[in-house]
């Protein structure tokens, strides 16, 4: 079989588009909050094609929209830096509020957000087809998810393929309590998607990972996914709860 991303173009390429799209834009007259920033700081954001030190580019990816005069004009000017930096594992992106996330992205001009989207689907099919990829598996679905507002391209690429299922049992162990629960097992997901990310999440799981997972030599957690499919009571009342294995 092959693997996931074959048929995709790569996350250089992918990475590469967004050099071509974003390099060169800046917020021009950007003084940003000044009692988070110093003025040489937020002198980054109005230059262009300038590297920022990595932690000043996790504070800003990662500030507010209101400690900006223009989040949406910071954000493209740091989207290059960013995108690498997410691929390489040198931004941290288990931190709560990204700032692509904060911006509407999608009403950007059509080969702005298409390079976004690009970067977002190679990235994380590059993930999959990685068995240890540089951010834990549960964090690059989470900033995915996030980011693009759904969760449905992302369950679309995760098909059958060994290191795709190995991953999928990581995040089985993680997310199985939460989803069981009706809870989101990704919080970072807005008010208005976190409810359908999580019914669609936990329908994907009920119907895709039963058999991955007992293939993986997971049959706890294969039963677990299947109890996704009954109603919330019938979930807890089950008899796979009182069996020593799913005890220990």
């Amino acid at each position: 079989m092959s693997s996931p991303s074959a048929s995709l173009p790569s996350l250089d390429a992918a990475l590469a588009d967004m050099d071509t799209v974003f390099n060169g834009f800046a917020s021009p007259t950007e003084i940003g909050c000044e009692r988070c920033f110093h003025p040489e700081e937020t002198a980054y954001l109005r230059t262009p094609y300038t590297w920022l030190p990595a932690d000043l580019l996790r504070r800003f990816v990662y500030k507010v929209p209101g400690h900006f005069e223009d989040h949406a004009a910071v954000m493209r000017r740091l989207l290059p830096q960013t995108a690498r930096a997410m691929a390489d594992g040198s931004l941290d992106v288990a931190w709560w509020g990204h700032g692509l996330a904060r911006v509407n992205w999608r009403s950007w001009p059509s080969h702005q957000a298409d390079a976004i989207q690009a970067f977002l689907t190679a990235w994380w099919r590059e993930a999959l087809a990685t068995p240890q990829p540089p951010h834990p598996i549960t964090d690059i679905f989470a900033s995915c998810s996030t980011i693009a507002g759904t969760v449905t391209p992302f369950l679309t690429d995760w098909i059958r393929h060994p290191v795709a299922d190995a991953h999928l049992v990581s995040c089985a162990r993680l997310w199985l309590t939460d989803l069981l629960s009706d809870d989101a097992p990704v919080s970072d997901w807005s008010d208005e998607s976190k409810e359908a990310a999580t019914a669609e999440l936990s329908s994907w799981f009920a119907r895709e990972a039963p058999g991955r997972l007992r293939a993986q030599g997971e049959p706890g957690l294969a039963t677990e996914a299947e109890l996704l499919a009954l109603p919330y009571d019938d979930r807890w009342s089950h008899p796979y709860w009182y069996k020593p294995s799913a005890t220990n």
